[in-house]
This record gives structure tokens, sequence and C-alpha cells, in this order.
């Protein structure tokens, strides 16, 4: 079985809209800082993955729903899996919850990576320090 990766944090001004709730935008951004911060606890130096200019790994798909309103002063949690599609290309599902009520979602998440050589614009199999990460959560 397959563990998650948790990442807690607080809601922001910055995060919320005029209604005093979460962007939804944001929401996405806040799956993004849990996904970097998971590349980290699994070892991989952040500086030096975004700057390696052999390959990149857009995203290629994303999507979110929201269950409950989260404002500012909120703790949150991230819990997020990774899940390996092919040699070239992974998805991640998130799963945000209020830290003092883990286990009921305020909003879920997911995002599809592919793996692509810069030079060729074409799929390529994911680096050592991906396939690493991947075995982070094994």
């Amino acid at each position: 079985m397959n563990k998650s990766f948790v990442y807690d944090r607080p809601i922001y001004f910055h995060d919320t809209d005029a209604a005093g709730v979460v962007y939804f935008a944001n929401g996405l951004s806040l799956c993004h800082e849990a996904y970097e911060a998971s590349l980290t606890a699994s070892g991989i130096n952040l500086k030096l993955f975004f700057q390696d200019k052999s390959i990149a790994v857009p995203i290629t798909h994303a999507s979110i729903d929201f269950f409950k309103p989260m404002f500012c002063g909120d703790r949150i949690a991230i819990a997020l899996m990774p899940t390996l599609l092919s040699p070239t290309e992974f998805q991640i599902e998130y799963q945000l919850y209020f830290e003092e009520k883990q286990g009921k979602a305020i909003a879920k998440a997911l995002t599809k990576h592919t793996c692509i050589d810069t030079n060729t614009r074409k799929r390529c199999n994911l680096s050592d320090e991906l396939q690493k990460w991947m075995k982070f959560f094994q």
C-alpha cells in the first residue's frame, strides 16, 4: 500500500478573494506548494531540480473541487499521493482538510504531469530524481 505525504499550512489573507474565501486558482497553488514540499522531503534539491534544462515536467491537466470554504487563519493539511501512469507521466491526487478534522475533505484536486525533453519537446522517461521521489511513496 502506498503512503501519502502531508503538508500543513495556514491560509493567508493573500490566498483569499473579495468574498474572504480561498480564491479558486489559489487552491491549485496550495497543492503545488505541497508537491514541492514532497520533492524536498524525498531528498530532492529544488534549486537544482528546477534549474535542470534538459527535461521539463509540465502539468497537462489540473482540476479541483471545493466542498467547504477556507478562510484566512484556517489551518489546513494537504495529503498528496502520486501515481505513476507510464514511464513518462504521473498524476498526483490531493486531499485538503482542516487540521483539526482530518478525514473530512474540504477540497480534492488532481494534476497530471508529463516528462519531456526540452530540446525535442517529445516525451521522455522520468528523471532519476523523479523516480526516486515516486519510490518515496511506496
